[in-house]
């Protein structure tokens, strides 16, 4: 799949930074030994790929999906072979006891990369999966931050995204809450990160969701209306390696605006798709008609789509890598920008979130305007979108 000009561009992001780097990359890579945390989904997978091919000392992967564990291995296999050092995977959830002994039965790595993260707006739709995502996104980073530091490790990476700048939605939130505790824990180690784009057709992305329509025969559904940067699982890969390896303490790499990072819509990405695949894009008026056409055009070189305006919880208008007062550095990368953050926080608030949400997990009882409530006593400005529709009321 040509995923470079699916998403309307012509040549890779990061591949002249890359290329004056890689000797550096290189020597660092072989020369250290690495944990990444949630390595197989994609971001994951894509930052597990540039350090095996880097030839690391050591490299362990830890996730809780089992079957994409099993498949990273086959295409690590397939693709790149075998290393001299150490590669071992791990099906284990980073918040549980078992990860907790294997941590304390080893534990001894250079750089620690937590790629896990609740990461679709959607999951902010009920109180339980809301909670599940303060507990992946903020809760769990804390801990493997600390089980770090305690280690001795060099270095630990993770991975926010754009939408904690000036967040709308409870996703962007608990990452932006994320980066506030990373500043608390930089104070005894080195953390930096990276804000992202969107990752075309990774794990559970509309993009993603384009594959699965086709092969069950399905129509096409996507948002007219709204425009995003997309960067290829490789690029995001790249990002995360250079954050990790290259950043300094508190760093947070982002790919910068330009005429290479190309602004398109989802409707767009879909009809390039189809056509792709063969198909020509035909307009719908509904689900109904999208749902009864899909067993007719097929047939007749044409998929059915419905395109429509976004009404959801929690959609952005735009996207943005840093907010007003933030120091960048765009001069030291050709296509990374570097927010050199010095995010100001609050210990009494950072601890008292953390005594409510400890309050509520004991009580197992809390509602999502508890946490909407929480979030907001922590975050001044946060303005939080609610239009009472989310994704799982649509096609």
């Amino acid at each position: 799949m040509d995923v470079i000009n699916l998403i309307g561009r012509k040549k890779e992001l990061f591949k002249s930074d890359i290329s004056v780097k890689e000797k550096e990359l290189n020597e660092q890579v072989s020369n250290s030994t690495f944990l990444v945390i949630g390595g197989a989904g994609s971001i994951g997978q894509a930052v597990t790929k540039e350090i095996f091919k880097r030839n690391p000392k050591k490299l362990h992967v830890v996730d809780i999906s089992e079957n994409n564990m099993v498949e990273l291995v086959r295409d690590l296999r397939s693709s790149l072979g075998y290393i001299n050092g150490e590669f071992k995977t791990f099906a284990l959830d980073a918040g549980s006891f078992e990860y907790d002994a294997f941590i304390k039965a080893d534990g001894q790595y250079d750089y620690v990369l937590n790629l896990s993260a609740l990461k679709h707006v959607r999951s902010e739709k009920d109180p339980f999966t809301l909670m599940r995502m303060v507990e992946v996104n903020i809760l769990n980073t804390i801990k493997t931050i600390q089980q770090a530091r305690d280690k001795g490790t060099k270095k630990y990476f993770c991975v926010s995204t754009d939408k904690a700048a000036n967040p709308v939605n409870m996703m962007g939130a608990s990452k932006r809450i994320m980066e506030l505790f990373l500043m608390r824990e930089s104070q005894s180690i080195d953390i930096s990160t990276a804000r992202f784009a969107n990752v075309a057709f990774s794990d559970g992305s509309l993009l993603h969701s384009f594959n699965q329509r086709i092969q069950k025969k399905q129509p096409v559904v996507a948002p007219n209306d709204i425009k995003r940067y997309f960067v290829t699982p490789q690029e995001s890969g790249e990002l995360c390696l250079m954050s990790c390896l290259l950043g300094d303490n508190r760093d947070i790499f982002f790919p910068k605006l330009s005429e290479d990072l190309h602004l398109i819509t989802f409707s767009e990405i879909a009809v390039k798709y189809l056509d792709m695949r063969g198909y020509e894009a035909y307009l719908c008026s509904s689900e109904d008609e999208a749902r009864e056409l899909v067993d007719v055009l097929p047939q007749e070189g044409k998929w059915p789509c419905l395109f429509t305006k976004s009404d959801t919880t929690g959609e952005k208008d735009f996207e943005e890598f840093f907010v007003e007062g933030e120091r960048l550095d765009l001069e030291r990368f050709k296509n990374l920008g570097i927010v050199k953050s010095a995010l100001s926080f609050e210990e009494e608030k950072l601890e008292y979130f953390l005594k409510k949400v400890q309050s509520m997990k004991e009580s197992l009882n809390w509602t999502k305007a508890d946490l909407v409530n929480l979030f907001h006593d922590l975050l001044s400005g946060f303005d939080h979108k609610e239009t009472g529709k989310y994704l799982d009321s649509k096609m």
